[in-house]
């Protein structure tokens, strides 16, 4: 009875070592690719730390407000670089289903164009239709990040349960070994 405890404890033990905690503030951020576009370049955005499903990227470095789609915490977009743009670092504000929750990052635009081939960007949005196709497009790209928190969690909760399922049948074959001795 005594090993079933001390297994129990260190499953338990084990779980809290392991089981990830919510750090949203300090994992909070943008990332664009490519890291350095050039004036005329498409670029995704990846914004992690957002509370919500939906947000909304700006900077001067954008053609137009890039619209983010996303879930548990990580939301994904994109948005052109104008031709016009000058060269430089430009900063990147980030807000989550309408509130400014703080998330920041900055782009460094290269010197030269996207090349010969790259359209001219528009300096407004301009109203296609698609019937929403870009915003399911984003969220498909956006769950393809991989498991997540809650993954991670049931993954440990699985693996203490199989512990101790072992720990239970190898003490109880322990003890009918002894009986039959």
């Amino acid at each position: 009875m005594r090993s079933l405890r001390i297994t129990l404890c260190a499953g338990a033990m084990v779980a809290a070592v392991f089981t990830p905690t919510a750090h949203a503030a300090a994992d909070a951020g943008v990332r664009v690719t490519p890291t350095s576009p050039a004036p005329g370049s498409d670029v995704q955005l990846r914004a992690t730390g957002c509370a919500g499903q939906t947000g909304t990227a700006k900077s001067a470095a954008f053609v137009a407000d890039a619209q983010l789609t996303g879930k548990d915490g990580a939301l994904a977009g994109e948005t052109r670089v104008p031709t016009s743009l000058q060269p430089g670092t430009y900063d990147i504000k980030v807000s989550c289903d309408g509130r400014d929750d703080k998330i920041k990052g900055s782009v460094t635009v290269a010197g030269g164009s996207a090349g010969p081939s790259a359209p001219a960007s528009p300096v407004a949005p301009v109203h296609a239709g698609g019937g929403g196709a870009a915003t399911q497009l984003a969220m498909v790209d956006a769950r393809q990040t991989g498991p997540g928190t809650w993954h991670a969690v049931i993954g440990l909760v699985l693996a203490s349960v199989a512990a101790v399922a072992v720990a239970v049948r190898s003490a109880r074959r322990s003890r009918h070994g002894d009986a039959r001795d």
